[in-house]
């Protein structure tokens, strides 16, 4: 051979070389047959949630734990293989606005809008500019008092009117007082339907408003993440998170089993008016009908006053969190994805003693503005474990969805920040059930399926003293293993806050804790509810169970510690902030 033809060959088969070994790998995420997945980018340090992308290709997520230096990320793909080869961060948290955490993304009228728990901004998007140019403006801003209330969040969408809609969310579990105690029956009527629970109608275009230059638009609902504008049948669409705790709050009424399937994570059509009768009433997806909740008298069967409330257009399974909610409006998939949803579930933290659950993008058919079919399992994978255990097990877990101006799909993780592209590569006009079966099969997973009442059981053995009182109030929020769930519910492993000071736990413990609380530079906003209903035995033997658990050795509590501190206190303290709790 000639040197000649030896220089074309070498070129030909490194050049090859070059194109195949520069092929951006799959992804790992499991999708109907045909499609394909790429890392857009592997991890984003402070993590992600929503995002969105403008006509120009830019990709733009909301940090979730947004800090002085960046709220946003902004992506972008040169060379149209997938993955992100420009990474910029911009906004710094503003400072009226000490939450990080992030529940919206979405572009409109060349604006950029994004929120954190408190606050919607928005930056003027310019053409062929990566980075907004000037400071994000202030749309809204939640001037409520905060620090003692729940599901904060401010997720928006956009009609085709100039209208921004944003909910308030309940600042309560099912309106108990006090919150989330045992056996205490729901305040009648909720005094917090008045100014939460519902939804707020804006101008999308003022700037500064307050929930008071909007109009309520519908009520009744908990607590809200996932919502988006129906261009086809021009409604709005929201899944809203079911309440919580049904075995912890009423063992007398409801099972393990029960409790960790119900109720349903409601799929609602919302329209002028509506009311879907939170806290009274809930949706069971097994039943398929709206029944009185525990704490107005319901049994799990009666309905009651539930009869005049509106049920949502389909019901998914408990606790899955659904945190996003897109509808499809491009070309690129086959055309029986046209017009229907996309929900991007979160996963559940509070199935003990079953598997936790969910952890999929679905999607739901749709035509003339209604559901066609049931819903499925589009993209799945996430968690990369089945069974979940416990929250922190799920290596990733889907937050945001978002398509671009050709119809890919972008999915967000919140665990490291991850973010992969969805695109199909098959012939769209054959595309079919065929295509579709491996999908059906993952609704047999433990993270999907309804699980067996005894098999599933992961606590199949008694329990007794303070594991037992630590399973039965503090594991759907703190975990089966201690480590809690990111953002939300602090780990209870290597913290001075288990294992230092005693008096200052209890008082945790019997006062319960609302605020940000920040441990190991995470910050946590859940809620603490008080546990003073518990006697000071079951408290001595939860904490003790935890001091010398999850990789703590620290010395006991007795009885009599926690009866001193319940003595010395106000009877009436109300649940402490983590600045006060630090100061004890």
């Amino acid at each position: 051979m000639s040197n000649l033809k030896r220089s074309i060959f070498f070129f030909l088969i490194t050049g090859f070389f070059v194109r195949c070994t520069s092929e951006p790998p799959d992804g790992g995420l499991l999708l109907p047959d045909d499609f394909k997945s790429v890392v857009v980018v592997d991890s984003v340090a402070e993590t992600v949630r929503h995002m969105a992308v403008t006509q120009d290709n830019i990709l733009y997520a909301k940090l979730r734990n947004a800090n002085e230096n960046a709220s946003v990320v902004a992506l972008q793909d040169d060379n149209d293989d997938g993955v992100a080869d420009v990474v910029k961060k911009f906004g710094g948290n503003s400072p009226k606005n000490k939450w990080s955490y992030a529940t919206a993304m979405r572009v409109y009228n060349d604006y950029i809008y994004f929120s954190s728990d408190l606050v919607v901004y928005r930056y003027k998007l310019k053409p062929g500019t990566l980075i907004p140019e000037g400071e994000a403006e202030v749309v809204l801003t939640d001037d409520h008092e905060h620090g003692k209330h729940e599901h904060i969040g401010k997720p928006i969408a956009f009609d085709n009117k100039g209208h921004m809609f944003v909910p308030f969310g309940a600042p309560s579990n099912a309106c108990q007082d006090p919150k989330r105690t045992p056996g205490a029956p729901g305040q009648d009527p909720c005094p917090q339907l008045e100014d939460h629970a519902g939804i707020w109608r804006f101008d999308a275009n003022q700037l500064g408003q307050t929930q008071k230059d909007g109009y309520k638009y519908a009520t009744g609902i908990r607590s809200l993440v996932a919502m988006n504008w129906n261009p086809v049948d021009e409604e709005l669409y929201a899944v809203m998170h079911g309440r919580d705790d049904l075995l912890r709050l009423w063992p007398n009424k409801y099972s393990p089993h029960e409790s960790a399937l119900l109720p349903s994570e409601e799929f609602m059509r919302v329209t002028e008016g509506s009311d879907f009768g939170w806290p009274y009433c809930y949706y069971d997806q097994i039943k398929e009908k709206k029944v009185l909740a525990p704490e107005y008298g319901g049994d799990g069967d009666s309905i009651g006053r539930c009869d005049q409330f509106e049920d949502p257009i389909m019901g998914f399974p408990g606790h899955w969190a659904p945190n996003d909610l897109v509808f499809y409006e491009g070309d690129q998939f086959p055309d029986r994805y046209k017009n229907g949803a996309f929900i991007a579930f979160h996963g559940s933290t509070n199935r003990a003693p079953y598997p936790q659950s969910g952890y999929i993008v679905a999607f739901v058919p749709f035509k003339d503005g209604k559901p066609s079919g049931a819903w499925e399992v589009f993209a799945d994978g996430f968690a990369g474990v089945d069974p979940i255990v416990s929250v922190t097990d799920a290596k990733h877990r889907p937050m945001g969805i978002a398509f671009a101006p050709d119809g890919s799909m972008y999915i967000s993780d919140s665990v490291e920040g991850k973010i992969w592209k969805v695109t199909y590569e098959g012939e769209k006009t054959t595309f079919g059930e065929r295509q579709l079966a491996g999908m059906e099969q993952r609704k047999a997973m433990s993270h999907v399926r309804t699980p067996h009442v005894i098999d599933d059981n992961l606590m199949k053995d008694e329990v007794v003293g303070g594991e037992n009182t630590y399973y039965r109030y503090c594991s759907a929020c703190h975990q089966l293993n201690g480590k809690g769930a990111g953002g939300r519910f602090p780990p209870l492993t290597g913290t001075d806050w288990v294992t230092g000071d005693k008096e200052r736990l209890i008082k945790v413990l019997l006062n319960g804790m609302e605020g940000s609380l920040e441990i190991e530079g995470k910050v946590y906003n859940g809620v603490m509810p008080q546990h003073a209903f518990l006697n000071d035995k079951e408290i001595a033997e939860v904490l003790t169970y935890i001091r010398s658990n999850f990789g703590n050795e620290a010395s006991d509590i007795q009885p009599e510690e926690v009866q001193t501190v319940r003595k010395e206190q106000d009877q009436n303290d109300e649940p402490m902030t983590p600045v006060d709790a630090a100061a004890k």
